[in-house]
């Protein structure tokens, strides 16, 4: 059984302490000392068997408290005693914290700068992207045809069945909850209007957009992020092959091309997701609502989504492989870009979508 760190108190005021004095054992000594509310004249270290780094530190600390020599050292003790004198630090562990007036408008300074130099950055990667888009138009040969196929088989193949499922769903809750409201004023007929004008205007790309986003823009941070930990960029850059023209434009030409296609797919399961509940729950027939569909959904409302659908899969592409490229450090930072790539592409999307409200209104497509 290990032998525990004791201490006790002499006549002469002196405390001695006995046993080892190591990080196994010093713990409840040291509470026992931290605790000691009486003068110290000494510090005797002539009965302690062993003695390390934390046994020096505690037996130097209680004589610095007390303003007393430590006695009885051994040769071991005297060096480590002396080593942990010299580290005492005399300034705080923690810098002084300023005040909220100057706090305040510091972080928000640090906010607009970090905004201003992202900006840069993005319109920087824009300006690249474009020049590379430009060598491909001049040399079509430059254009990874198998990589392109690849990416449009990932942005929207293989999200067809998560992007169906989920619209599907949508014309439902959209054909449902608007049909609550309706019926208050007999006018539930409309449900017809309210689900095929939403879905092909508005919901169809914009969920679209959103799942994307979600599925394929943070795929493109972390692939294009984690081959720059690996340094498979560099190594592009060192042979002489752009990543840009490998990586980020069959990504963005992927997403450009498909996302007029999901959105599309998208609004027709969201309307046959509305007319397959509004025959179990309204008493429209199936067939008399898409029949409906085709004569209060004006062709405008379907134009207006496939114009927003490729600014959206384009902003997509670009917050994704922008983030990703940004990756430095480790693969802690592969995980921020990626989330940032989301966030990012999400509150775009929505902020074009909120623009391209007010200027179809202004141009009478409202």
């Amino acid at each position: 059984m290990r032998q525990p760190a004791e201490f006790s108190t002499r006549d002469d005021g002196a405390i001695a302490l006995a046993g080892p004095l190591t990080v196994a054992t010093v713990g409840p000594l040291d509470r026992q000392l931290r605790a000691l509310d009486q003068p110290v004249a000494a510090v005797d270290l002539s009965a302690v068997t062993a003695i390390d780094t934390v046994g020096a530190w505690i037996a130097w600390r209680l004589a610095r408290d007390a303003q007393a020599p430590i006695t009885g050292a051994s040769a071991e003790a005297q060096r480590l005693i002396e080593a942990v004198s010299r580290a005492e630090a005399e300034v705080d562990v923690h810098a002084p914290r300023a005040e909220m007036a100057e706090r305040v408008p510091a972080a928000v300074g640090d906010l607009v700068v970090s905004w201003w130099q992202g900006t840069l950055g993005v319109v920087g990667f824009l300006g690249q992207l474009i020049l590379a888009l430009g060598h491909i138009l001049r040399n079509p040969r430059m254009l990874r045809g198998k990589a392109l196929v690849r990416q449009l088989e990932l942005v929207g193949v293989s999200a067809l069945g998560i992007i169906g499922l989920m619209s599907f769903l949508v014309g439902i809750v959209i054909a449902q909850q608007g049909a609550v409201q309706l019926q208050q004023f007999g006018a539930e007929v409309y449900t017809v209007n309210l689900t095929g004008r939403l879905a092909m205007r508005e919901l169809g790309v914009l969920m679209t957009a959103i799942m994307v986003a979600g599925r394929s823009g943070s795929a493109f941070a972390a692939q294009i992020g984690t081959m720059k930990l690996t340094e498979e960029v560099d190594a592009m850059r060192t042979i002489g092959v752009s990543p840009l023209i490998v990586l980020v434009v069959p990504r963005v030409l992927a997403a450009v091309l498909m996302m007029p296609l999901l959105g599309f797919y998208a609004a027709i399961l969201a309307i046959i997701g509305g007319a397959a509940i509004s025959d179990l729950a309204l008493g429209i027939p199936f067939l008399t609502f898409l029949l409906r569909i085709q004569e209060v959904v004006p062709i405008r409302d379907l134009w207006v989504g496939l114009v927003k659908a490729p600014f959206f899969g384009a902003i997509i592409a670009l917050a994704g492989c922008y983030q990703g490229i940004q990756v430095k450090a480790n693969a802690e930072e592969v995980g921020m870009r990626t989330t940032l790539a989301v966030v990012q592409a999400i509150f775009m999307v929505i902020v074009l979508d909120a623009f391209f409200a007010v200027f179809f209104t202004k141009i009478g497509w409202g």
